[in-house]
């Protein structure tokens, strides 16, 4: 599966998505071969998915936040 290179569709993908996407930019990069153009511009779509990824575990972080804060009112 070659990584799609285009960034607008990034916030369109979800968790796994951008997740498996990754995994195999940064096979593609450790398995070497590449001219420098074209490492550049994986290693560009490995930053913006890992930053997609982060935002998604951000959101999991609050919503478990929000949750255990819901059943415990009175705690700070």
């Amino acid at each position: 599966m070659a990584p799609d290179k285009t960034s607008g569709d990034i916030p369109d993908k979800s968790y796994e998505a951008c997740r498996d996407e990754l995994m195999e930019v940064v096979r593609l990069l450790e398995q070497g071969g590449l001219d420098l153009d074209a490492s550049l511009t994986l290693w560009e779509r490995g930053e913006q998915l890992a930053k997609r990824c982060e935002e998604y575990l951000t959101g999991a972080r609050k919503r478990i936040e929000d949750a255990l804060s819901a059943d415990h009112p009175d705690e700070p």
